[in-house]
């Protein structure tokens, strides 16, 4: 028998020919020229990657730098002011001061004239009135002798016309096209007119105690063809209000004296009205805040019971404001509704201020050198001191910068800590 012998095989790996090697790196040479872009993509890819990385990370750093600046800036109280610039104005002390346009103007029994921002004239226009009452919007103004005949319209440029009345002047509103409404009133009787610039009568409407009532108060839509009128008279025995509208375009031809709308309210004395914009105005009564709505003919669209005693009111084209009375404790309620009768704010405070008005996004109020001002999210920006009896303040560009007038001219301050 023949017996075969286990034998262990080994398998050897062929060391590979270098003629190989050659061919593979020349097909990858080959590859390398058939996709060149391939590895510049991936390189600019990468560099791309690295960039935005690297923008991400300085971009969220500002983020976070801004918003911890904005924060410091707006979320505490200031007490003090320091002063940046003084710009003397002549004969500052016997003067007037009202906010207009991106200056102030600045009036007397002698005349008016509007400043710039550093308190140089723009434009003067001598008179003679004996008790200058000024009222102004974005774009027009007018200063009227009440209790006299007397009336000037005016823009940023200077006088547009003049105005002679044949009663004495009560109230005037002018509209931003420079159409003044006028309530002259005398022992005998009472008239509503609506005056364009160079002084012609528009509009002529006759009251009486007896008929329409005892008009309170007037104002003019932004384009001067609406005139909303508040009127105050006895019925009964009881006091009532009127809030009537008149529309002197299309729309009012067809109607008794123009008139689109008219509404009552009993025990309710209604003595502040006006426009915030073309389409909502506003009444104010001792007890009630009613929203009208409607370009041509305006309808009421909202009534807000008050529950406190209004000591006054404001407003801008976005809010009506109210300084209350608190009831049981001291100090007052500071309140703001948006145009759609909406509590927008509630802050209390405490002191007395005589003057309040909103600038922007801002409630400044002010009496001697007292001052306090409250944002429109309800944080109290400052409470403090002026250098000087405040004749007028507003916000100006800059950081926490104001204008202020004083019987020293005009002051640029800034406020601190």
């Amino acid at each position: 028998m023949i017996h075969w012998k286990r034998k262990k095989f080994r398998v050897l790996e062929k060391d590979q020919d270098p003629t190989d090697k050659i061919v593979d790196r020349i097909l990858g040479e080959l590859r390398k020229e058939d996709h060149p872009e391939t590895e510049a993509m991936e390189e600019a890819k990468w560099q791309k990657r690295k960039r935005w990385k690297k923008t991400g990370i300085i971009a969220g750093s500002i983020l976070a730098v801004s918003i911890g600046i904005y924060l410091l800036i707006n979320l505490q109280t200031y007490t003090s002011v320091r002063t940046v610039d003084t710009y003397p104005v002549s004969g500052a002390a016997s003067n007037e001061y009202k906010q207009f346009a991106d200056g102030v103007l600045k009036y007397s029994r002698d005349g008016i004239s509007y400043l710039d921002q550093k308190g140089s004239e723009v434009w003067n226009q001598p008179y003679q009135i004996q008790n200058p009452v000024v009222d102004v919007n974005e774009t027009s103004g007018a200063v009227a002798d009440k209790g006299g005949n007397a009336i000037l319209v005016f823009n940023e440029e200077g006088l547009r016309g003049e105005i002679e009345t044949d009663l004495p002047i009560e109230r005037i509103s002018v509209s931003e096209q420079g159409i003044v409404s006028v309530i002259l009133i005398d022992e005998s009787s009472s008239q509503i007119l609506c005056y364009d610039a160079a002084g012609n009568i528009l509009v002529e409407h006759k009251t009486s105690v007896n008929g329409t009532g005892y008009p309170m108060d007037a104002a003019l839509s932004p384009d001067g063809e609406i005139l909303q009128v508040l009127y105050l008279y006895t019925q009964d025995g009881t006091i009532t209000s009127r809030v009537a509208y008149y529309n002197f375009g299309q729309e009012g031809e067809s109607e008794t004296d123009h008139q689109v709308t008219e509404q009552e309210y009993k025990d309710v004395v209604m003595a502040d009205g006006f426009f915030m914009n073309q389409s909502v105005s506003a009444a104010v009564g001792d007890n009630m805040l009613t929203i009208f709505r409607g370009k041509s003919v305006p309808e009421e669209a909202v009534k807000v019971e008050i529950d406190k005693e209004i000591k006054s009111v404001f407003h801008s084209q976005k809010y009506i404001g109210m300084i209350l009375k608190n009831e049981g404790k001291e100090g007052y309620e500071l309140r703001l509704y948006n145009d759609r009768g909406q509590m927008a704010m509630s802050e209390d405070f405490s002191g007395d201020y005589s003057n309040v008005k909103i600038c922007g996004s801002q409630v400044i109020m002010y009496d001697g050198k007292n001052c306090s001002i409250f944002t429109r999210g309800g944080i109290q920006k400052f409470e403090g001191e002026m250098n000087s009896n405040i004749l007028e303040i507003f916000p100006v560009a800059g950081v926490n910068k104001y204008i202020v007038m004083n019987e020293n001219g005009m002051e640029v301050v800034r406020l601190v800590k």
